[in-house]
């Protein structure tokens, strides 16, 4: 629902005006579990670096970019596609993650605890994409200094 009296994007939810894709929980998440990903990876042995080490960075780093690349579309269809994709983005990172548990590069625990983390992610753009569809386009994000949609 946009704010009373405000004209472009700024959007409430929960109480809480939401004004940036920074401003989005799920984004906060995405990114502490890319930066947290991206260390553990920097542990993993010098040929998986730049194979398997890899993918799983850029997978991880593409889930809350994805969010980011899709916040200003004025179109809500584009960017519940953006939405998707990050969708896709944190199952591919399980995918990465789950290799890395079965090639013993990351401990049991370190994956059950990750994997879980991204779960809920992914639960919370199952979310973020139910609540655009259901506003038809009230909660779009184009930023408030951009010109009002028509």
């Amino acid at each position: 629902m946009r704010e009373e009296g405000q004209k472009g994007s700024r959007c409430e939810v929960k109480g809480n005006v939401i004004k940036s894709f920074r401003d989005l929980e799920v984004y906060k998440r995405l990114l502490q579990l890319h930066l947290e990903v991206h260390e553990l990876t920097m542990g993993f042995p010098r040929y998986e670096l730049y194979e398997l080490g890899s993918q799983v960075r850029r997978s991880s780093n593409s889930a809350p970019a994805n969010l980011a690349e899709g916040w200003n579309n004025k179109h809500t269809k584009i960017y519940l596609e953006g939405i998707s994709r990050a969708i896709g983005e944190v199952q591919e990172t399980g995918h990465h993650l789950d290799v890395a548990r079965d090639k013993k590069h990351l401990q049991l625990s370190q994956h059950t605890a990750l994997i879980a983390r991204y779960e809920e992610c992914e639960k919370m753009l199952w979310g973020l994409a139910r609540a655009v569809e259901r506003s038809n386009g009230s909660l779009s994000p184009r930023p408030s200094h951009l010109a009002p949609l028509t």
